[in-house]
């Protein structure tokens, strides 16, 4: 898979993708990043810690959250993305799930649309994604947690996403999809779905898994954000056994090196 200039072997790797948000209410770092100095400070540390692309995000979707006017979320990302472009080599994803930021993170030089509605929150977010040519990662979400078969309408969930891809151009070697931990599911749900990861590869496209400091660690382990280190590294190992080609994480340092040591040991098992 091409993002930006950069060829990522989804097939044979696991790939970190770093997250700068620069909100002032994101749930587990808000309003850190949200100055230019600051924010180019962390995508250098970032990159130096070994992320392989960045995802930046100017509206937080922390349970409870609110909604941006369009013009405020492109003025917070906007000259972050150009900043990023200018002064690091590295592939730039943004995270939004309206098409009109989306169309001008894509004019700023994004190189990834993250949606977490996956293409069915705005009707025009697929074709804004086609036209421009660039992949997309398309999250499994749900307004209620109210399900007649869970992991089944999962899969059907996503199904519907891909088609929705597809129906407006967007090519099969474009699309990642995400199983949406901690959106539209109760915490057994969350649970449930971590310990069956491996079912998304039935749908045949590389995976993307973000649970980095989310409500399903804080509540099992009975933590706060910023004490969940340990249990994101957890699902970041688990996600990477069941076959994830991307964790989307907080600290990129300690992520790398739990990704390159079950890299290393996973790639020995194969070759014996």
């Amino acid at each position: 898979m091409i993002i930006g200039e950069k060829n990522f072997d989804t097939a044979h790797h696991t790939y970190v993708m770093g997250i700068l948000n620069v909100t002032p209410d994101s749930f587990s770092d808000g309003g850190k990043w949200n100055s230019m100095d600051a924010a180019l400070r962390h995508a250098e540390e970032m990159i130096a810690d070994g992320a392989d692309l960045l995802d930046i995000g100017g509206e937080s979707t922390r349970p409870g959250y609110t909604l941006l006017p369009d013009e405020e979320e492109i003025s917070r990302v906007v000259p972050v993305i150009e900043a990023v472009k200018r002064e690091f080599d590295i592939p730039v994803s943004v995270d939004t799930y309206k098409s009109a930021v989306a169309r001008a993170a894509l004019d700023a030089g994004a190189d990834l649309i993250n949606d977490i509605w996956g293409l069915k929150y705005d009707p025009e977010m697929a074709g804004v994604i086609a036209q421009a040519g660039v992949p997309c990662c398309l999250m499994h979400n749900r307004k209620e947690a109210i399900y007649t078969n869970y992991l089944p309408n999962v899969l059907d969930d996503l199904r519907g996403c891909v088609q929705l891809a597809k129906d407006a151009g967007i090519a099969d070697d474009a699309i990642i999809l995400d199983p949406g931990i901690g959106f539209g599911k109760t915490l057994e749900h969350n649970l449930i779905l971590m310990n069956h990861l491996e079912l998304l590869n039935e749908l045949g496209y590389p995976v993307l898994l973000g649970t980095s400091r989310k409500s399903m660690i804080g509540k099992t382990l009975d933590l706060p954000a910023d004490q969940r280190e340990e249990g994101t590294l957890a699902t970041t190992v688990i996600g990477m056994m069941k076959g994830c080609s991307f964790v989307r994480v907080h600290n990129v340092k300690a992520n790398r090196r739990a990704v390159d040591m079950t890299e290393a040991i996973l790639r020995a098992g194969k070759e014996a």
